[in-house]
Formats: structure tokens, sequence, C-alpha cells
């Protein structure tokens, strides 16, 4: 094979590709390993460009046995760490004086390490979430079988402490089973159509009574007229009962939770007619540091105070999700000690 045509071989490879002959110099490389590695890597000794000892190795041993070898290239890509599954295979009559040479492809596996990743911390966080409440209901069962077992006082504070954890694991449950529901669905779009400002009123009301007792205020501004949108009116309310009820728990500090309706004929986000319910309350706010995470499944902004109050961390995942769903956008907006605004922008 001439050195043109395997060039061109080469460079038809839809993925970074190399070919190092029985001299260990690098004889072709297509522009994707160029761009992976270097700009001028023919004609170099491939230890100099390839300085990982694992791919090093399997080179080695390819060009020594002719045999097959895999192995992996860990990368950056200026962005993120990348990580590419090597596999090398020998050719004959390539390469000086036609005596074979070890052709090298790497395919990126990055986006298969980042979902094991992610299934991993999934797991590692589901496990931490139950283990919590777990720990205290056994506790308290061999407390209330042994020194508690005649202290009705004691039986009567240490089950009602028993519920409240059982209510919580019962909460992550359900949210869990939410969230794989939802994820399910995520590319399937809604087209039942539905009237906004009928919805939120409806979720205002049923929220009254939990903000009530927190002595905060709710307030519903809309248009005049329906607006109406194609959406799944059960996921849509909720979407706003979590956002609200977040306002409340959360931002209740401040008296009073706005949810304001705009409708315009072309938004900004979505260049085309669309829909902006944003949900302002004026509390404690949030630190900039945590905005771009809030929607990470079991990331929290303040842990402690959120499981005190029965959020279970997988409620904005949700809503995420659910926008998704619907071709929308989620934005947030918050300042220390002037409060919080998230705004759901849907399309019409």
């Amino acid at each position: 094979m001439s050195d043109d045509l395997l060039a061109e071989f080469v460079d038809a490879i839809p993925m970074p590709a190399l070919v190092v002959d029985q001299t260990e110099r690098i004889i072709a490389a297509n522009t994707d390993a160029k761009a992976l590695l270097a700009q001028n890597i023919v004609g170099r000794h491939f230890a100099t460009i390839l300085r990982q000892p694992q791919v090093i190795d399997a080179i080695e041993q390819s060009l020594h046995t002719k045999g097959p070898t895999k192995t992996r290239h860990l990368s950056n890509d200026g962005a993120q760490d990348t990580t590419f599954e090597v596999e090398c295979r020998y050719m004959n009559g390539v390469g000086a004086v036609e005596g074979g040479a070890m052709l090298a492809i790497f395919q990126d596996v990055t986006h298969v390490e980042q979902a094991s990743q992610m299934r991993r911390d999934f797991v590692a966080n589901v496990s931490h979430e139950l283990k919590t409440p777990l720990t205290a209901l056994m506790g308290f069962i061999e407390t209330l079988r042994g020194p508690a077992r005649d202290d009705a006082v004691a039986r009567e504070r240490f089950l009602q402490i028993m519920a409240d954890e059982a209510n919580r694991m019962n909460r992550l449950v359900g949210d869990l089973l939410s969230l794989n529901r939802v994820e399910s669905e995520e590319r399937v779009r809604p087209k039942e159509q539905l009237e906004l400002s009928g919805l939120l009123q409806s979720t205002l009301n049923s929220l009254r009574p939990l903000a009530e007792d927190a002595d905060v205020e709710l307030s519903l501004t809309a248009p005049e007229g329906p607006v109406s949108l194609a959406g799944d009116s059960d996921q849509l309310r909720q979407v706003f009962t979590n956002l609200i009820e977040n306002g409340i728990k959360y931002g209740g500090s401040g008296g009073s939770v706005e949810v304001i309706v705009i409708s315009s004929e072309r938004d900004t986000a979505m260049r085309g007619p669309a829909v902006r319910v944003q949900v302002i309350d004026k509390g404690p706010g949030i630190d900039a540091v945590h905005l771009p995470r809030l929607t990470e499944r079991f990331y929290r902004a303040d842990s402690h105070r959120s499981r005190q109050l029965g959020g279970t961390g997988l409620g904005l995942a949700i809503v995420k999700h659910i926008i998704n769903r619907h071709r929308g956008r989620l934005r947030v907006e918050s300042e220390l000690g002037k409060g919080t605004a998230f705004t759901v922008i849907l399309p019409r």
C-alpha cells in the first residue's frame, strides 16, 4: 500500500486513528488524531506523542506479537476530562519495507463513563438517604423493646419520630418513582390543551392551608383572557406545586409568594409565542454558588434545613425533566437577603 493510499484509508476512519510501523514511528494519522494529540505527529516516534504508559505498552505489544490489544487513553478537551478506548490491530504489508504496521483507533467513551459514574452516584445517594431514617427506626425499635418498654411518654414520642422517618422514606420512594416516570416520558411531547391560569389558581388554592400555617400570603397575577397551551396538566401542576411549596417553606420568612404569568407573541428564549410563569419569594435567597446545581439529583443548598422540612432533594430534578418534556426552559435568579425568582418558560 502506497503512503498516499494509506493516508486516504486512515482519513476515512470516522474517529481518531494513526498507524505505527516496525520502526516505531507514526507513518499516518487522520485529522481527528491530530486534533486529539498534536498536528505534526507523522514521522515522529510514537512514545514521544503517546506518553501514557498503558498506551505505549499496548502499541509495543501489538507490534511485537502482531496481535490485537486494547487499552484506554485519558485526555482533556478543555472543558472536561475525556476517556478514549484504544483498539490496536496489526496490518501486514504496510510500513517500512512492507514489514507490517499497527493501526490504533481511539473511540470516545466519555459519555459511557459519565453514565456509569451517574449510576454509581445515584445508588450511593439513595443508599445514604434511606440509611439515615432506617438507622433511626431500628434504634427506636430496639429502645421500645428494651428501656422504654414501660415508659408511656417516651413511647409516644418515639412512635411520632418513627412515623416521621417512615413518611420521609415514603416521600423519597414516591419521588424516585415520579422521577423515573418523568424521565421515561421525556421524549414524548404532550398534546393535551390546557388553560394555565386556571391550573395555577387551583394549585394555589390547594397550597393555601400550608401558606396560612407559615403565615405566608399567596398571590396570582395573570392576563385577563385564557392562557392556553399544550401540556400535561398533572405534570405541570407538579412543577408549580413544587416551586410554590419551596417558596413557602424556604422563602416564607419574607411573608409572601407571588406568581406572575406573562404571555407574549415572541419570547426571546423560545423564539416564538410563549408564556412565562414566575414564582417569586422575598425570603433569604440562595447563594450564587448553588444556582447552577439546584436541579441536580439530591443536591441541596441547605441540606440540614431541607431534611428538616421534609425535602428529598429530588423536587427540582423532577421539575427540570418535566419542563424539558414540554420543550421549555427553567431560569433561577436569586440574591442573598432579597429572595428568589424561579421562571418557567413554556412554548404556546
